[in-house]
């Protein structure tokens, strides 16, 4: 053979394959979200056989398809059906002359201080306690059953303040999320501000032609500053930075409404992680012997909740989910919930370098996935004795969930369940597609490293469209 045909080979060799047409025709429709952003993209048929595969082993912040593995796990390990005899809230006194009231949280996040509540409620907690007792010390709110993990590694300490970013607790209630009512006032006068006073506000709000506000609090301070312009009411809802405290405080509040004299004050009693030093407002509580106790709360099916994290996207749920599958197999701790993700992908066959977690919900910005590995585990859920009931979790397109407003006008309305995922310059969309021949396919697509946090919906729902149609 000649010199001039081994080159010509050796050049065959080292081309790069063609790529189908199909493939060319997405990656035309992705490339209309501009220059800057990173796709990654793969769909397969149910028996693995690849469609379509663009930056298939890259790795990708995943943002709330977290939550696919998340859920997941919950499925497999927890028992999600009948009443969630397990997780709810209880209370116990302790004490003989002037006992203390312990509230203790096992989970559950449900628990409703609602004046309306009708199921999952504190209130029937406090009817248990004013039925015993018309004197009480202090009030404390027990969130041991898992480690004093508030915040997961890698969450950007903006989102501490938001609903999307509050402390997780074994004792929650009420989302742990505090809302306070901001409305403009008359000419000459400061806007009005009102909330049931939790938290002390440093008022920096001026009335204004537009509403423009921001929201600022430095943990273990009890203070929360509101600033900018307000031109209409709005309700704001702010992340709890101590959930223990605030269960134990408005237990304290329904203990009095019910004619209970509380003597001492709302406090807190915590398991603390090695090594940290988490802020808090109540004072710690010491560690007596524990009573029976006086009322425990069985909140509805677990399966009830794992609807609402997938469909709603719900970051405190989901973190609670991990941690309660972290208590069955060990100490309740992120670390604990996440070798048992680890165990359920070696059980699945996903290689260990296609992922990252560092929380159970997807805030963090330490999770990393590969498009070909959570495909491989989609593919890997069909397999399992849950797989329709886990599925009927995901959002619908055009449906409900965080994919009601999306594929509007086309053939996957209806026909499309999956998971969504939005976080600083990432976003997600994997799950199932029914294809116009009728077949599923699997799909993962992630975009990361948006200029200026634009979006990238459009063009990832118009690829999915396409790929759907051409098959």
């Amino acid at each position: 053979m000649t010199r001039a045909a081994i080159a010509a080979l050796f050049l065959l060799a080292a081309a790069p394959a063609t790529a189908d047409p199909l493939t060319d025709q997405v990656r035309s429709v992705l490339a209309g979200a501009g220059p800057g952003t990173r796709f990654g993209l793969v769909v397969t048929d149910e028996e693995g056989r690849e469609i379509v595969a663009i930056a298939p082993d890259d790795r990708f912040v995943p943002a709330s398809n977290t939550k696919i593995f998340t859920t997941a796990l919950a499925f497999a390990t927890l028992a999600v059906d009948g009443p969630d005899t397990v997780g709810g809230a209880s209370v116990r006194i302790d004490g003989a002359r002037i006992p203390d009231v312990i509230l203790t949280g096992h989970g559950d996040a449900r628990l409703s201080g609602a004046a309306d509540c009708v199921v999952d409620c504190l209130a029937a907690l406090a009817d248990a306690v004013a039925a015993r007792t018309r004197v009480v010390g202090n009030v404390i709110g027990d969130d041991t059953d898992f480690p004093d993990e508030r915040w997961p590694q890698g969450m950007s300490w903006n989102n501490m303040v938001t609903r999307s970013g509050t402390a997780v607790s074994a004792l929650t209630v009420d989302d742990n999320i505090w809302t306070v009512t901001v409305a403009p006032g008359s000419a000459g006068n400061a806007p009005r501000i009102a909330s049931d006073g939790f938290y002390a506000v440093d008022d920096a709000v001026v009335t204004g032609a537009t509403t423009d506000l921001s929201v600022t609090s430095t943990p273990g301070s009890g203070r929360v500053r509101i600033a900018g312009t307000i031109a209409a009411p709005v309700t704001l809802t702010i992340g709890i930075e101590d959930p223990a405290y605030r269960a134990a405080w408005l237990l304290q509040r329904m203990l009095a409404g019910r004619g209970v004299r509380v003597r001492g004050t709302a406090q807190v009693r915590h398991r603390p992680l090695a090594g940290s030093d988490a802020p808090r407002r109540g004072a710690p509580a010491p560690n007596p012997p524990a009573s029976a106790a006086l009322a425990h709360l069985v909140p509805p099916p677990l399966v009830e909740d794992l609807v609402h994290t997938n469909k709603a996207s719900e970051n405190l749920h989901a973190e609670l989910l991990l941690r309660r599958v972290a208590a069955v197999v060990g100490s309740g701790s992120v670390a604990d919930g996440e070798a048992a993700i680890d165990a359920m992908m070696a059980r699945a066959g996903i290689a260990r370098w296609r992922y990252d977690f560092a929380d159970g919900s997807g805030m963090s910005n330490y999770n990393r996935v590969t498009p070909r590995g959570t495909a491989a585990f989609l593919r890997w859920t069909a397999t399992q004795r849950w797989s329709a009931a886990w599925r009927a979790t995901l959002p619908i397109a055009g449906v409900d969930g965080t994919l009601a407003h999306r594929f509007a006008g086309t053939p996957l309305v209806g026909h499309l369940q999956g998971k969504t995922g939005s976080l600083n310059a990432a976003s997600a969309l994997s799950g199932f597609m029914i294809a116009a021949s009728g077949k599923t396919l699997v799909f993962a697509s992630f975009a990361n490293d948006m200029p200026g946090d634009a979006s990238v919906r459009a063009p990832i729902d118009a690829a999915l469209a396409l790929i759907a149609a051409a098959n």
